[in-house]
């Protein structure tokens, strides 16, 4: 379900807050960059948030989307998510629990997950290597059931050869 504008108050605070110290204007351009960001769930390329934004003003330009995307990141309120398709895309950072994801390679749905058992063997060979984890991203690509069901698995990849894979959005 999505928020009301008015339940945004706590990300606007920590946006104006990072804007602030980076020294820079509050505007409305970039509060509607951040309303639209957040009413939304998606794995957002920002392509596809100003496509978004564009909807709601027409006035507002990618490369301030780009930009805003970026302040967004910077202040914790957005992460950098790539899926495998060439492309980097956004997601809700702040208050959203961590997570890993399933691509289908096929129709491009996203599917996101959390395991206790991968965090615990991750954590066990970061010990084993005497590594110092400071983040990750578990990416597992494959066919979706649906997918799966359509027996869609004509042809497999060479050995090491990386697969094709398109990401659905909302805009698809």
């Amino acid at each position: 379900m999505v928020k009301p504008n008015q339940e945004f108050k706590e990300e606007m605070a920590l946006f104006q807050e990072h804007i602030k110290r980076a020294g820079l204007r509050r505007t409305a351009q970039r509060e509607l960059i951040l309303t639209v960001f957040l009413k939304t769930e998606d794995h957002l390329s920002s392509e596809d948030l100003y496509w978004l934004v564009q909807k709601e003003d027409p006035n507002v330009g990618q490369t301030t989307v780009y930009r805003t995307l970026k302040l967004l990141t910077d202040a914790g309120l957005a992460r950098e998510v790539r899926l495998g398709d060439g492309r980097t895309y956004y997601e809700h950072h702040f208050d959203h629990e961590h997570h890993d994801h399933m691509i289908c390679t096929e129709c491009g749905e996203v599917i996101e997950f959390f395991s206790e058992e991968i965090e615990m063997l991750q954590d066990q060979m970061a010990e084993q290597f005497g590594f110092t984890p400071t983040h990750h991203s578990l990416r597992i690509l494959g066919l979706c059931k649906v997918c799966d069901r359509k027996e869609l698995k004509t042809s497999s990849a060479a050995s090491g050869a990386q697969p094709r894979v398109r990401v659905k959005t909302t805009l698809n």
